[in-house]
């Protein structure tokens, strides 16, 4: 899930379909907000504004040049999947793990536990309350024009993460 942030593409290294890195020793210096921070949290519901927060408070430290919708976007695709980790994996997954990285022209978070279940997003249903959380994390995230996906880990548990562009995409 570590790509340091760098490269056109915001999927984690390994993903299906990423090209080659290449070993060329002309790359650009990375920005100053540029990288990759991880952390853990306790799969208790605590941790939803937790992880928020320290998302929130990195982007901010690091100068990180989102705009107020984006970062809103984004505080809301981490509450959303910390969430869903804390309702949905507990139970196999005690611990989960918060990733933020930033390239120079997207920023994407993830969320993995070690439960196997690859969840699916559910349609609307408006006589239902809850269970949308992943439909949720989709649409912000095309909107922005952004990527999302779900793969599985080396040790069975799965990774859901988003990345979306720093610079708003043109809607013709």
């Amino acid at each position: 899930m570590d790509d340091q942030g760098r490269g056109p593409d915001p999927r984690p290294a390994g993903a299906a379909g990423e090209p080659p890195e290449s070993a060329s020793e002309t790359e650009p210096r990375p920005l100053p907000y540029e990288g990759v921070w991880r952390f853990t949290a306790s799969a208790v519901d605590a941790s939803v504004p937790q992880a928020r927060h320290a998302v929130r408070d990195l982007l901010y430290r690091q100068g990180v040049p989102v705009s107020d919708d984006l970062a809103q976007g984004l505080l809301l695709i981490v509450s959303e999947l910390v969430t869903n980790a804390v309702r949905h994996a507990a139970v196999l997954s005690p611990v989960l793990a918060v990733e933020v990285a930033v390239g120079a022209e997207w920023v994407r978070v993830a969320v993995e536990d070690n439960h196997p279940y690859r969840p699916t997003a559910l349609e609307t249903d408006h006589g239902r309350t809850g269970g949308r959380g992943l439909l949720l994390v989709r649409e912000i995230t095309r909107e922005a024009g952004g990527i999302c996906d779900i793969e599985h880990t080396a040790g069975g548990g799965k990774v859901i993460w988003a990345a979306l562009p720093l610079k708003p995409v043109r809607v013709s």
